[in-house]
């Protein structure tokens, strides 16, 4: 029964999207908006079999239905509630339908919010561009990523369960979907971009109404890769949160496109200027989430984060070719219409230092495309297996990264136009004390290098600049200097600063050993007591679990333990960590005693300011939902000397700047 529902629902919604590029083609090619306005009831309708056919499968893997391939390659009696839920986004087939289920809602939430303005053509266009990229995906589930294939299983019959590394820690059940929201969230403005271009419209019309969609999709993207990092260093034992690993890459690459393409479209908002410039960015961020859907899913990277081999990669691969023709072709199909009517009046001003901000994220992305894709290239051509590891993408991206804070805090300063060298001095005043403060405070205390010390500095200079920010605004707006696009941005950039100084200092003072301990004894490393107590053994239904018992500094004991699960018999660590602000004792059990007097091997590593990484990422996500909010209001700048033709006029009047945003 679940199968036949599932397959059926799945069905559902791949007709639903094609009948809606169809009726929605025809209204829009013959002028007819009551056939546009149709497409909103197929956007429902694909989010209908999108819902059902999920909850076919949560019914099918919560009822151990393994008469359904993937709850029997998958599934498990023995996987607890939390996991066996999580357990449909921890395979391929279940990864591509939370795809599904996510695109179709965010199609019907555009349906519904344009749903009196389905009539206007950018609208429409963009309706079909989503309806479009949702006929792609429910192919898949219908041909070879299908979720609801049949089997006959013997009696008693009992599945494996899901990875191991995937049962492992709660983090796994929300941080695959917050990245699909973000993932997918750009389908929105993208689609809006590619209605923009067909239309002719370029203006800033779609740019504002695409804001706050596309600052939601930055936000829930940030804090999957945030939740993922944290992830990381919950579960997998080796003392890190990021290792480069060219999963991890696949979702930082739209993620440096996004930032990029958040910065630069305030200045084509504000002076009409970098329409290219964005449209090839906003259209790289989608295109980059279909390359990075491929990377995962195809089987053709080694990771702990990739799924095995499968025939998709072929399917999302051409997508991802399709993607990139149709756009590059748009964009010089509509050059003439793209000159912008502005230009940088001097390079010391708010739009020259964003240019430079675009430049180096763009570099930056191109280092870790080049990192993650050349390997796979080369396997391609020579069969040669090839390795690029984070000595690479540290040496390459270190003096970015460090530029880029000193960005963060001298564009807020900048006015736009042209700066005065007095405004600098006034406005950087305090930023550069801090700084200097920093610097000087980071070496009296016995800190090291040059690269981590400089990191230090040029955090303190960007904060105390966005501080001085939400200072100045909070003053003038009392508890609405908090909120706003630019205010909130701050708080975003706190973050930023929080988590690059966190980062900095974690990767460049960690300290690492192993212990080789008997029970009743004790060690020190760094400024801590450890005394191995002994051991603990305990047995699930899904595991047994061996743990070393390990007192820190007198206090609280630590568990660090190996976990053996039934199926295959795998053995998967489970560290465990004292946390603090100032430093984490991050505990691994190498090797377990087998007998009581026999020593056991724990890894010891101090990490310092891991917990502020986490911090940095709330404070992002504080300061991403203010910025979606309206600040105090002001009349915008139109840009000068702009000829508006009439495609613009009706761009920015048929579609206010608030429609569709509240």
């Amino acid at each position: 029964m679940n199968a036949a529902l599932g397959s059926a629902a799945v069905m559902l919604g791949l007709v639903s999207c094609i009948a809606g590029v169809v009726t929605v083609s025809v209204g829009l090619r013959r002028s007819r908006p009551a056939l546009v306005r149709t497409g909103k009831t197929y956007a429902f309708l694909a989010l209908a079999g999108a819902i059902l056919a999920t909850a076919a499968m949560q019914r099918a893997l919560i009822t151990r239905d393994f008469s359904v391939q993937f709850v029997a390659d998958n599934g498990s009696s023995r996987t607890p509630a939390l996991f066996n839920v999580a357990t449909m986004w921890s395979a391929l087939e279940g990864s591509i339908l939370l795809w599904a289920l996510v695109l179709a809602g965010y199609t019907a939430l555009i349906a519904h919010r344009f749903r009196h303005r389905l009539d206007d053509k950018l609208a429409g266009w963009a309706l079909l561009t989503m309806l479009a990229v949702g006929v792609f995906f429910f192919a898949l589930l219908v041909g070879p990523a299908d979720p609801f294939q049949s089997i006959n299983v013997p009696a008693g019959f009992d599945g494996p369960g899901p990875n191991p590394l995937l049962q492992n820690h709660p983090l796994v059940a929300f941080h695959p979907p917050m990245l699909y929201l973000g993932y997918v969230g750009f389908t929105v403005p993208f689609a809006f971009a590619i209605g923009a271009l067909v239309t002719g419209r370029v203006g800033e019309g779609w740019l504002l109404v695409t804001r706050r969609w596309t600052l939601f999709a930055w936000g829930f993207l940030t804090a999957g890769i945030i939740l993922g990092a944290w992830w990381s260093y919950e579960v997998l034992g080796w003392g890190g949160y990021w290792a480069w690993d060219p999963v991890e890459n696949a979702s930082l690459l739209p993620w440096l496109t996004g930032t990029a393409y958040i910065h630069s479209v305030m200045v084509q908002e504000r002076r009409g200027m970098l329409r290219v410039w964005n449209l090839s960015l906003l259209c790289a961020t989608f295109a980059l989430t279909i390359l990075g859907t491929f990377l995962t899913r195809s089987g053709v990277l080694d990771s702990v984060h990739a799924f095995s081999e499968s025939s998709i990669g072929v399917w999302l691969l051409s997508f991802f070719a399709l993607i990139v023709v149709v756009t590059v072709g748009l964009i010089g199909w509509r050059g003439d219409r793209l000159h912008s009517p502005g230009r940088i009046d001097s390079p010391i001003s708010r739009e020259g230092a964003f240019l430079a901000n675009n430049v180096l994220f763009a570099a930056f992305a191109l280092i870790v495309l080049l990192g993650t894709v050349f390997p796979l290239i080369v396997e391609a051509i020579n069969d040669d297996r090839l390795s690029v590891g984070a000595p690479y993408f540290d040496r390459m991206t270190m003096p970015i990264g460090l530029a880029l804070l000193s960005l963060m805090a001298i564009a807020p300063v900048l006015p736009w136009r042209k700066a005065s060298s007095e405004l600098l001095r006034v406005r950087l005043f305090w930023p550069t004390v801090a700084a200097t403060a920093a610097v000087t405070g980071s070496v009296l205390f016995g800190n090291r290098g040059f690269a981590p010390v400089l990191a230090f500095g040029l955090g303190a200079f960007a904060g105390a600049a966005a501080l001085r920010q939400i200072i100045l605004a909070t003053r003038r707006l009392g508890w609405r200097g908090f909120v706003g696009r630019t205010n909130g941005g701050m708080i975003v950039h706190l973050g930023v600063v929080v988590l690059a100084v966190a980062f900095a200092a974690s990767q460049s003072y960690a300290a690492e050993t192993e212990l080789r301990l008997t029970e009743g004894t004790t060690a020190t490393v760094g400024s801590h007591t450890l005394t191995y107590e002994g051991i603990e053994e305990s047995e699930d239904p899904e595991k047994s679990t061996i743990a070393a018992l390990v007192r820190v500094d007198g206090g609280t004991v630590y568990r660090p333990a190996i976990n053996r699960f039934r199926f295959g018999n795998q053995a998967i660590g489970t560290p465990s960590v004292k946390t603090s602000l100032v430093e984490d004792v991050y505990l691994t059990l190498l090797e377990a005693p087998e007998q009581p007097e026999d020593p056991v091997v724990i890894r010891v590593v101090l990490q310092p300011m891991v917990t502020w990484l986490w911090i940095g990422g709330v404070l992002m996500a504080i300061g991403t939902t203010l910025s979606a909010f309206p600040g105090r209001r002001r009349q915008p700048t139109q840009p000068t000397s702009e000829p508006v033709g009439r495609d613009d006029a009706t761009a920015t009047s048929a579609i206010p700047a608030d429609v569709g945003l509240r």
